[in-house]
């Protein structure tokens, strides 16, 4: 039995409460790693979310992608209408001439389609837009879709009946889910960018207030959780089963390791949770500062800072993951300050 005495090194002081959690989660993690069913040689599935790349080819995007590395991509959602949007045939082509698999799509919310709106012509065109990127998931191969009940870049509520429209509309949806065999993901957005659901548990509520068999999932992201939960860890553990996909950036929601997030912390917790499997992702959406991260998509690419923006962050997620891996119980308590 692996145990951690939170009293030795510490007798001046009495730890912080996230200190607590923390040697908690390693002790779980530590744990894992004496088990013989530890499923060490698998790693985490890394993914990247490329509608934060704005306006540049989607050939491009590629090339950079397989050129450090990464081996998964989350597709913008971008089928905003009969002839807009990724074709199928030219699309797949640039995926297999570039190594790239699709983990799923990320689907766009806006004030003009969206499924908690008041006005019934928004959550229509909300629902026909979800159809046809439903359909282009498919087609590519991938295996979910996440969004957010509200708009992005709509932080005021309309009124107390979001909650209920946005169950009521979402559940219509997920027909479409069930029938195309792709699994719908909710993904909690900090309350400076959107009006409803903030918090993994509030994500659950609403799953739950659904009910339908195809929303049953969670996109977490661990800049949001900043703002919506206690401790990042505890909370990826305690609704890990529900957690198909995880959005990346560090603290500034820049590339990872130019901030202050526990990156280490993250990734026990998933390994504990057993995320390293297949149809579970990490996928990387570092967009910068601000309370409508939409407008990313409209910019022009600087691409020596979108390589750079890749490049560290593929390998920092690879060097934390191998090294937490690696660690012994010893140098994980001096990494944490506990001797």
């Amino acid at each position: 039995m692996v145990t951690i005495d939170l009293a030795k090194g510490m007798m001046f002081m009495k730890p912080q409460n996230f200190h607590r959690k923390n040697f908690e989660i390693i002790q779980e993690f530590l744990e894992l790693k004496k088990d013989g069913d530890f499923n060490e040689s698998r790693s985490l599935n890394l993914s990247w979310s490329n509608w934060g790349f704005g306006i540049e080819s989607f050939e491009t995007s590629a090339r950079r992608l397989e050129k450090f590395g990464v081996q998964y991509i989350e597709l913008h959602g971008n089928r905003y209408g009969e002839n807009l949007g990724y074709k199928a045939v030219e699309t797949k082509k640039v995926l297999e001439d570039h190594n790239l698999k699709v983990s799923g799509l990320c689907g766009m919310v806006m004030p003009d389609s969206e499924f908690s709106s008041n006005n019934p012509f928004v959550r229509q065109r909300c629902i026909d837009y979800f159809k046809r990127n439903i359909e282009l998931c498919k087609e590519l191969g991938g295996s979910y879709i996440l969004f957010s009940p509200g708009a992005v870049g709509r932080p005021q509520k309309y009124d107390d009946s979001e909650f209920q429209r946005a169950a009521e509309t979402i559940r219509i949806v997920g027909d479409f889910f069930v029938e195309s065999g792709i699994r719908g993901a909710i993904e909690p957005v900090r309350p400076e960018e959107v009006s409803i659901c903030h918090t993994l548990g509030d994500a659950k509520d609403l799953i739950n207030a659904i009910d339908h068999p195809g929303v049953r999932h969670i996109c977490g992201d661990i800049f949001h959780m900043l703002a919506g939960e206690s401790h990042i860890g505890e909370a990826l553990i305690n609704y890990g089963e529900m957690i198909i996909n995880l959005h990346l950036a560090d603290t500034n929601r820049r590339a990872l390791g130019t901030g202050s997030m526990d990156m280490d912390m993250i990734l026990m917790a998933l390994y504990v949770v057993g995320y390293n499997q297949p149809n579970k992702y990490c996928t990387a959406e570092p967009l910068g500062t601000g309370a409508n991260p939409y407008q990313s998509m409209y910019q022009l690419s600087n691409e020596e800072e979108l390589d750079n923006l890749v490049s560290q962050t593929a390998a920092y997620f690879r060097d934390r993951e191998a090294k937490i891996l690696s660690a012994t119980e010893d140098e994980l308590r001096k990494l944490y300050g506990y001797y």
